[in-house]
This record gives C-alpha cells, sequence and structure tokens, in this order.
C-alpha cells in the first residue's frame, strides 16, 4: 500500500511501492486522501452532500492523474488498486493498512522548517500508529538539486561555474 498527492515525493515513493509489489507478487493499493472544504469543520456546518460528492469525484480524478503522472503508457507491472479515503492522510493509510501483513509506503515529504510546523509529518503519524511494517522512502536526489536550483532562482543568487558537473 502506498499514499500519494502528486507530489514528487509521492511519485517516488510510487515508484518503490510499486518496485517492491512486484518483488512480492502482490496487488499495490493506492491511497489518495482527501478533506472536505474546511476539514472537518467544514462538513460539521452542514456542507451538502452534493459538495461532498464533487470532493470525491476531484479526488478520483487527482487519483487517476497521479498513476498517469507515474506510469504512462507504460504499465505497472503490478496489479493496481486505486482508493480514495476521506480523512486526514496519516490516519487514512493507518486506517487502510490495517493488516500486519501489508507494507504501508510513504514519501518523507517536504523536510523545510516552516512546512513542518504548518503541516504535521504524515510519515511520522504512519511510522508511530500502523499495525504494519512502514516503509519511507526519501525524495530524489534530483528533487533536492531541483529544490535548491529555485531557491537560488527566488533569492537571485548567481551561480558559481565551478558548481557545474565536467
Amino acid at each position: 500500500m502506498v499514499g500519494v498527492t502528486g507530489s514528487p515525493g509521492s511519485l517516488t515513493a510510487l515508484h518503490r511501492a510499486a518496485a517492491e509489489a512486484r518483488v512480492r507478487d502482490a496487488e499495490l493499493r493506492v491511497v489518495l486522501a482527501w478533506q472536505s472544504p474546511g476539514g472537518e469543520l467544514g462538513s460539521r456546518n452542514g456542507l451538502g452532500s452534493a459538495a461532498l460528492e464533487e470532493c470525491r469525484a476531484a479526488a478520483v480524478e487527482r487519483l487517476r492523474e497521479v498513476l498517469d503522472t507515474a506510469f504512462g503508457a507504460a504499465k505497472a507491472g503490478v496489479t493496481l488498486a486505486g482508493l480514495t479515503v476521506r480523512g486526514t492522510a496519516g490516519a487514512a493509510l493507518v486506517d487502510t493498512a490495517r493488516d500486519p501483513e501489508d507494507l504501508l509506503v510513504v514519501g518523507t515529504g517536504s523536510r523545510a522548517p516552516l512546512r513542518r510546523l504548518v503541516r504535521p509529518s504524515v510519515a511520522r503519524y504512519c511510522l508511530v500508529h500502523a499495525a504494519c511494517p512502514v516503509l519511507v522512502v526519501p525524495p530524489s536526489p534530483l528533487q533536492a538539486e531541483l529544490q535548491s536550483v529555485h531557491r537560488r532562482n527566488v533569492w537571485r543568487i548567481p551561480l558559481d561555474p565551478r558548481e557545474l558537473a565536467p
């Protein structure tokens, strides 16, 4: 089982989960968690069933896009089962991966200090609460380089030619 959002880190985790499923000759369950606008508070304030159905449909479409982005025309090489679950990401993944025989694969997410304050770590939540083994996949080295270039561009830091590979 793997949790996805469509972020580069979750796509890395998805590819790792597909490789693990191929090795184990197992079905890969791909889970995308979603919440209603305003979170649980929004649903308590009388959000209609039509609006909730629209949110669920948007989550299903997002899951299709993630799978298409990850695998495109090439097949994953394993049987895929997509699942959208209403709730916070960590709780949805832990509730879905109840069997001790499951393997839950998650990405590490952002390591930026400000983001960690605003948004709790899904990987950490899963490690603490899951009833099955959890594999936490670090971001791709390419993603770290991309973020470094983005920061350099935002702060308008000139490129040092010595940093370029020969």
